[in-house]
């Protein structure tokens, strides 16, 4: 029997973590570089404001707005004006129970069965999850040097059945940030096509460039082509209570709207006002955090020569993410947990962010460095050289 969640793949971080079981790591602890989410607890003050909230606002246990606190959404909304260099007004926003949730929001108000929508590869698996849990076509968009998807391949994918283009950026698996003009440019084709355009902006708390990381929302009109995701999770370590954002036309909010309802009734408020908390106060708390992610990148890139003698490629690097070519004959699939094994070393296989029929896949494997210092990245790339499968 087929069903919705037969027509897609078990979830990989999960996966993954299976493949510890029986595994001992007392003489040599294990390097979890699976999955890409801090595991340290938010910072004092926020965790002394969210007790706060949870001793002195009732309103904090109860359902609140399907799209979110009015004040998070004005935040959000004054904080993107300001960043962009844009207009973006309450109504445009929407929060919702991670950022997940709100490419699953964005998706169900675009598409219906068998329409189409264009993922670059190495894709973020779920997204490719989804699309394949609601009878959405992933249509693949191979990269070129250095991960950056091109606009004119995007072009020749475009079908009638088309209604987005997805990027990430920075990107997951990959790492890279995508230039503006990159940004831009799909922008314009998207526009141009009648199609919508899914910037996925997770990671933009740890840009590497100062400034805007595009101009899209400067954009008179930009909000009949573009629809923004963000998570708060990353930013301020909030993973555990879900909270994501996803600005767009208030007419794709209000069909978003039916989604959302049906699924969470609404997001969760006591996240919700921590995020608030963290806007208002973190910025120079959040600035540090994004040095240090900043720092553990260039020692990934400082760190990488002596793999590369032994054949390794870096692809990509940004954000919490290395992605990588190994030199070995064996598959990524079957090289990732073997390396668990043998190196001690838990890490995603290519082959979970590509499409059956591409064997790059098979040669690439992603490297999650959010809790991993520069010691760490240091021990992690002796263990990687030194294996041996």
């Amino acid at each position: 029997m087929t069903t919705r969640t037969t027509a897609t793949f078990p979830p990989p971080v999960m996966e993954a973590r299976r493949w510890l079981d029986g595994v001992n790591f007392s003489a040599r602890p294990l390097i979890n570089v699976s999955q890409a989410a801090p595991v340290a607890p938010p910072p004092d003050p926020m965790l002394d404001a969210m007790a706060e909230i949870i001793r002195t606002d009732p309103a904090a246990h109860l359902y609140g707005p399907v799209l979110g606190l009015p004040d998070l959404r004005a935040q959000v909304a004054d904080e993107w004006s300001r960043a962009y260099g844009g207009t973006v007004s309450p109504d445009h926003v929407a929060i919702t129970s991670g950022c997940n949730q709100a490419f699953c929001a964005a998706l169900q108000a675009l598409t219906g069965e068998g329409d189409e929508v264009i993922l670059p590869t190495p894709w973020y698996f779920n997204h490719k999850m989804w699309c394949d849990m609601t009878g959405i076509t992933a249509v693949p968009l191979q990269t070129g040097a250095g991960l950056i998807p091109g606009p004119e391949t995007a072009r020749a994918l475009i079908t009638p059945r088309s209604r987005a283009i997805v990027l990430v950026t920075p990107n997951n698996p990959g790492g890279v940030e995508y230039p503006p003009e990159t940004v831009r440019a799909f922008f314009d084709l998207a526009r141009e096509t009648g199609l919508k355009l899914i910037v996925d902006e997770t990671y933009r708390d740890f840009h590497s460039r100062p400034g805007a990381p595009h101009d899209l929302f400067t954009t008179p009109g930009w909000d009949d082509t573009l629809i923004q995701l963000y998570s708060f999770s990353k930013a301020y370590r909030l993973t555990g209570h879900r909270v994501g954002a996803m600005t767009a036309s208030p007419a794709i909010l209000a069909e978003a709207e039916k989604f959302l309802d049906t699924v969470t009734i609404c997001p969760n408020q006591l996240g919700q006002h921590a995020a608030l908390w963290g806007m208002r106060h973190l910025g120079q708390w959040l600035a540090g955090e994004r040095a240090e992610i900043l720092d553990r990148r260039a020692a990934i890139e400082e760190g990488f020569p002596p793999l590369a003698d032994k054949g390794w490629r870096l692809l990509g690097v940004g954000a919490y993410f290395a992605y990588v070519e190994h030199p070995f004959d064996m598959p990524s699939n079957e090289l990732a947990p073997e390396l668990v094994r043998t190196a001690g070393v838990l890490t995603l296989p290519g082959t979970m962010f590509m499409p059956d029929t591409d064997p790059a896949g098979r040669r690439q494997l992603r490297i999650a460095f959010a809790n991993v210092d520069r010691a760490g990245i240091s021990t992690l790339f002796d263990r990687l050289g030194g294996a041996s499968p």
